[in-house]
């Protein structure tokens, strides 16, 4: 038996409307005001030109509720027929059919009430065809403003939730993407400060069990932060104080640091893990490879025009490959995007008027951030070689 093709299914064929939601209170609401509204007003036309009798008020009930009931059907087929995909040109030919033949209806429905189950007495009693299509027009051009009222909020509605829905989805976007850029960082931190523990294990098992609470507390404070697209700059300088005493009991007099932060700053939101990927490349890529180590120098400013200066200054040469920057300071770069969009700014660059100095200066625009509870010590600058590290 040969198969129909898909084009000349039945059921593709008979499936010409579909299921129409109900509709809201408001569209009840604006019903039954509306055409409220257009009966009183017909009312006061018709009073007072003949003055106002319970016939004439029956009159008007008799003109308003069938087209009124008629309307509700014009918006059923629209919604059905799923008219309001079309494009304008075809939608506005099938309105004009449809009006054409809702207006004729409205007045055959009238006319036969009013002849032949009203039968007013006075003028307007008598049937006309004149008088027929004069009151077909008239329903007509109300169909049309129904029509330009319900079509008008509908799309007014579906932009607005259009609007609302990207909105929702961007934020969506947005938080899968700050947590898979937070999953990638947050491993490679784990990474080296395991093999930091694991390269003491054997020669020296005291510090290596230092370094297993210094990295249990780091660990305890990403997991807090890392539910918060943004903390204290104070909160993040700790998490950048335990990775230093983790890399000084390692590196012990190759490891120079020196921090010198701004009291003002200390409030100030940003994203976390962002100072100690700056750190920790300073160490991985500067001063680890050399045999005599290095310097780090830290420095956050806020000034005057509500904007954070954080530079971090090392010993090394900055060699980017072509596409190849690193994962670690890439992730950091989307991060500042998607958090402050192009106000953030994270440039590497070796230090023209100091050789062998890498430079990493981030800047950030400030945020509302309550202010620190207790008074700002003094701007701290600590040099350390070897443990205990300075605590702000």
């Amino acid at each position: 038996m040969p198969l129909l093709p898909a084009s000349k299914s039945p059921i593709s064929e008979a499936t010409v409307l579909r299921a129409v939601p109900a509709p809201s209170r408001l569209y009840w609401y604006c019903q039954l005001v509306g055409w409220t509204l257009y009966g009183v007003l017909n009312l006061f036309l018709f009073a007072s030109a003949r003055g106002f009798t319970l016939e004439l008020l029956l009159v008007d009930l008799v003109i308003v509720v069938p087209i009124a009931l008629l309307s509700h059907g014009v918006r059923y087929l629209i919604r059905a027929a799923n008219w309001l995909e079309l494009p304008p040109m075809p939608l506005l030919g099938r309105l004009f059919v449809l009006n054409l033949a809702v207006s004729v209806v409205s007045q055959a429905i009238i006319w036969s009430l009013m002849v032949w189950v009203i039968k007013p007495t006075g003028n307007g009693q008598s049937f006309s065809w004149g008088a027929f299509m004069l009151y077909a027009v008239n329903v007509n051009i109300l169909l049309w403003l129904w029509e330009g009222f319900y079509l008008g909020w509908y799309y007014l509605r579906r932009s607005r939730e259009a609007e609302v829905n990207a909105w929702k989805l961007t934020a969506a976007v947005r938080e899968a993407e700050m947590r898979t850029l937070k999953a990638q960082i947050n491993p490679h931190f784990m990474f080296n400060g395991l093999n930091n523990i694991r390269a003491l294990v054997m020669e020296d098992p005291a510090r290596a069990r230092d370094m297993i609470t210094h990295l249990s507390d780091l660990l305890r404070y990403s997991i807090q932060l890392n539910s918060a697209e943004q903390v204290p700059l104070r909160r993040e300088l700790e998490i950048v104080e335990h990775y230093l005493e983790l890399e000084a009991m390692q590196l012990e007099e190759r490891l120079h640091y020196t921090l010198d932060v701004d009291p003002a700053a200390l409030h100030v939101p940003i994203p976390p893990m962002t100072l100690q990927l700056l750190v920790e490349n300073a160490i991985k890529h500067g001063l680890a490879p050399r045999p005599a180590g290095g310097s780090i120098q830290l420095m956050a400013q806020l000034n005057d025009g509500g904007v954070l200066h954080v530079t971090v200054r090392n010993t090394g040469r900055y060699e980017p490959r072509a596409g190849h920057e690193g994962v670690g300071v890439q992730n950091a770069r989307e991060r500042l995007g998607l958090l402050y969009g192009t106000a953030a700014h994270l440039h590497l660059a070796n230090d023209p008027q100091m050789p062998d100095t890498v430079v990493a200066h981030l800047q950030l625009p400030v945020r509302e951030s309550p202010a620190p509870s207790a008074p700002a010590p003094a701007r701290s600058s600590v040099a350390v070689s070897v443990l205990p590290a300075p605590h702000l």
